[in-house]
């Protein structure tokens, strides 16, 4: 009688994997809203999080371009109205956006998330925080490995800059993750739930909540 009410009450078991680049900023606005979709369901669900790697600009240079001349190159005339609204998007979640700073590759950063989920995936989760926090709000490059390395401490990662040393480190893994997870894909954030609901942008906490259910059944 006991075990049957124990498994009756028992939390179903969410698993989620995220597509994202860690400078594409509605990637930062989907987690932020995933995050409190998670908070207001964790009597209902236990969450495993993997965040995969997507490159929203391959080609993208090492030593990093300014980010505003970047938007404007790529957006045109288009490139104000488009931080105009990602700074208000932002700060409806009460964020600062900030446009300084350089725009570049994103490999090394891809490569330490995948080396923070070999150490537990709330640490990988957590880096992925800091990655953007850091980027979008404070206008460090994402590039930069003494940035990358900094995150990692704060999260309580050993040996981060130890691993970024060597540019083979994770390389293979971050390649495997990106065909198995984002070769199928043309935009991000995109969240695969259970292996069965799909949701891609920046979907608001509700849409969240109502993939968990359907997950969950």
């Amino acid at each position: 009688m006991a075990e049957a009410a124990a498994s009756a009450s028992a939390k179903k078991l969410i698993r989620i994997d995220v597509s994202s680049d860690s400078v594409c900023p509605w990637c930062f606005v989907g987690k932020r809203n995933l995050d409190k979709a998670i908070s207001a369901s964790r009597d209902q669900f236990d969450f495993e999080i993997r965040w995969h790697p997507f490159f929203l600009n391959p080609s993208a240079p090492k030593e990093g371009v300014n980010k505003r001349d970047f938007y404007r190159q790529k957006f045109g005339a288009r490139s104000e109205q488009i931080i105009g609204r990602m700074t208000d998007v932002f700060s409806g979640l009460g964020l600062e956006y900030n446009i300084d700073g350089l725009t570049g590759n994103t490999l090394d950063s891809h490569r330490l998330i995948y080396y923070a989920g070999q150490q537990g995936l709330h640490k990988q989760h957590d880096l992925v925080e800091e990655l953007f926090l850091g980027y979008f709000t404070r206008a460090k490059y994402i590039g930069d490995r003494e940035f990358l390395v900094e995150s990692a401490k704060k999260v309580e990662i050993e040996g981060a800059a130890e691993f970024l040393e060597n540019p083979e480190n994770g390389l293979k893994e971050v390649m495997e993750e990106l065909e198995k997870y984002s070769a199928d894909i043309s935009g991000v954030p995109y969240f695969v739930i259970n292996d069965h609901e799909k949701l891609n942008g920046g979907q608001p906490p509700e849409v969240f909540l109502r993939a968990f259910k359907l997950a969950a059944n």
